[in-house]
Parts: structure tokens; C-alpha cells; sequence
């Protein structure tokens, strides 16, 4: 990154910054889709019952754990190879 000029870099560092937040807003649309899938059985009121809420509820929890635990491995696994200086098995 250092060989680009400082408009590059600034190109370069909105470019990255737009992929993250479209890559978040379809984690997150993923996310509200299959919840309400799973959860929502009827269209009865406009709000929700107290059993789906809790069910929504316990989904995006359930999710939102995952995905935490899945970041903290590979943050595991990258500090693992940056101490190996290399990818593991090799």
C-alpha cells in the first residue's frame, strides 16, 4: 500500500470501507430473513406474539454468538500463523 500516492490510498481505503458495509447490510438482511422464517408462523396481527418475540429473539442471540465465536478463531488462527510466520502444516 505504500507504492500508492495518497488520493490512491484514499480511493483504495473508501472502496474497502463500502464492501464492508454491503457485506454487513447482507450479514444482517440474512440474518432478519431467517429469523422471521423460523420464527414468524402467521400474519394474525400486526405485531409480533410474545412466542415469536422470544423466539426472534433467541435466534439473532443465537447468531450473533456464532459469528462472535467464529471471529474470535480466526482471530486465534491468524495470531497462531503470524507467530509460526506461515500458514499451519506447512
Amino acid at each position: 500500500m505504500d507504492s500508492l500516492t495518497p488520493t490512491e490510498q484514499r480511493e483504495l481505503q473508501n472502496r474497502m470501507e463500502k464492501k464492508q458495509m454491503k457485506e454487513f447490510m447482507n450479514m444482517y438482511s440474512n440474518l432478519v430473513q431467517r429469523c422471521f422464517d423460523d420464527c414468524v408462523n402467521g400474519f394474525e396481527s400486526k405485531s409480533l406474539t410474545s412466542r415469536e418475540e422470544s423466539c426472534v429473539m433467541r435466534c439473532v442471540d443465537k447468531h450473533m454468538k456464532g459469528s462472535q465465536r467464529l471471529g474470535d478463531r480466526f482471530q486465534e488462527q491468524n495470531a497462531a500463523m503470524a507467530q509460526s510466520g506461515g500458514l499451519p502444516g506447512r
